[in-house]
């Protein structure tokens, strides 16, 4: 009996002229709104009777998550009679992936790999996620002989390319992002290096910083610091060997001030360190997408209004940012849908600090002979029909008939 590997296949390319023409009339039919697109229309405003709603300049889907539905949707269309699996969640909004789950698309565990995929077969067909996914999975899957639909953001490769060199050059990466994050998951994979032979440790917070720098200021003992990170580095990390040399690299979706702020600490402790900066090195990896967004937002803060709505998929990471940003000058609120606006004096949202849905009493809505005015914006994940609907149900519950929009 032969030990041989099954052959690896090719990833597949579905993007057929004949298939998208369908699958874009699809995904419009799903997910476009014709209130968003009139109110982007109308300088981003909408005012009736004493409501007025107010969208950011840049809100919603962006193209790394547009192109990865239509190749989600393309790949049901040309293997109509295949198995199709989806390693965890294509981007993180519920109402996306419930889209998906109709069309039999089967969705594959992501925090671990488990007999699911021993029994993948050459007959099935495996979408890899917008987040991208760790090189073992990639190679699992390849080594069962399966068919790959990679749905890989590009602004995700661009950051494994640099991490990849950062191990190549002998720099361990330090990334800024969420340690069991998907896409965080993903490029800590590609920074070990083609050889395997490179290293990482994953921070989150200002604080997270600068323990790390008063390690590196000699401040922290490598024991203490392993107790800490402990869960975010790679496996054989030794403190005091590999981080001589670093280089800086983000999960794409993080806050691009904080990003911002942690190189400029790493670099200052690693020149107090050393003397130099040849032993640091950076890249802007911050999404085109997530910048723009947060950026969008930072200028409708600039204009008065009462409230803000965030609209997206709770474990979001660029959405819980702009969240963050509205938090500091204005009530906020993140909802998930327009079904968490369940009266015009309460409010369903997610709350990031104890990372749970809370009802919170908000009356600032309830006069409706007053003049309101409602911003409302939405991660990279979040369609437009879902920003209709939530539009609509302002409008709803302070007395203006939504069919009339």
């Amino acid at each position: 009996m032969s030990d041989a590997k099954p052959k690896k296949r090719k990833r597949i390319n579905v993007r057929r002229p004949d298939v998208m023409e369908k699958v874009q009339a699809e995904v419009r039919r799903h997910f476009e709104s014709s209130i968003v697109e009139k109110i982007r229309a109308n300088d981003g405003s909408l005012t009736v009777g004493h409501t007025t709603i107010k969208l950011a300049r840049q809100f919603g889907f962006c193209y790394g998550v547009e192109r990865a539905i239509d190749l989600a949707y393309a790949a049901r269309k040309v293997f109509a009679d295949n198995n199709i699996y989806l390693i965890g969640e294509i981007i993180h909004n519920q109402e996306v992936n419930r889209q998906l789950e109709d069309m039999n698309i089967v969705s594959l565990p992501w925090k671990e790999m488990d007999e699911q995929y021993d029994q993948l077969t050459e007959d099935d067909v495996v979408i890899v996620p917008a987040f991208g996914a760790p090189t073992s999975y990639i190679e699992k899957i390849e080594e069962r002989g399966a068919a790959i639909v990679d749905t890989t953001c590009g602004d995700v490769m661009k950051v494994w390319r640099r991490v990849r060199t950062y191990a190549k050059q002998g720099y361990t990466s330090i990334i800024h992002g969420k340690a069991g994050h998907e896409e965080t998951r993903a490029t800590a994979s590609r920074a070990l290096g083609d050889a395997k032979d490179g290293h990482y440790i994953v921070i989150l917070t200002l604080a997270d910083t600068d323990y790390l720098c008063d390690f590196l200021k000699g401040k922290v003992s490598s024991e203490d610091l392993m107790k800490r990170f402990s869960h975010a580095v790679s496996e054989g990390f030794d403190p005091d060997l590999h981080l001589n040399k670093v280089g800086v690299a983000n999960q794409t979706t993080m806050l691009k001030s904080e990003t911002e702020e942690i190189q400029k600490r790493v670099c200052r402790a690693i020149t107090e360190r050393d003397g130099k900066t040849e032993n640091f090195q950076f890249f802007d990896t911050i999404c085109g997408a997530t910048q723009e967004r947060q950026d969008a937002l930072f200028e409708m803060l600039k204009s008065h209004m009462d409230v803000l709505l965030v609209v997206g998929g709770y474990n979001s990471s660029n959405t819980a940012h702009l969240v963050e940003i509205g938090k500091e000058e204005l009530p906020t609120f993140f909802i998930q849908n327009s079904d968490r606006l369940t009266s015009l004096q309460e409010i369903v949202h997610f709350d990031l600090e104890h990372k749970s849905e809370v009802t919170t009493e908000y009356t600032n809505l309830l006069d409706t002979s007053k003049d309101v005015i409602v911003g409302v914006t939405a991660g990279a994940s979040c369609p437009n029909n879902l920003i209709e609907s939530t539009i609509q149900r302002i409008f709803e519950l302070r007395g203006v008939d939504p069919q009339g929009l």
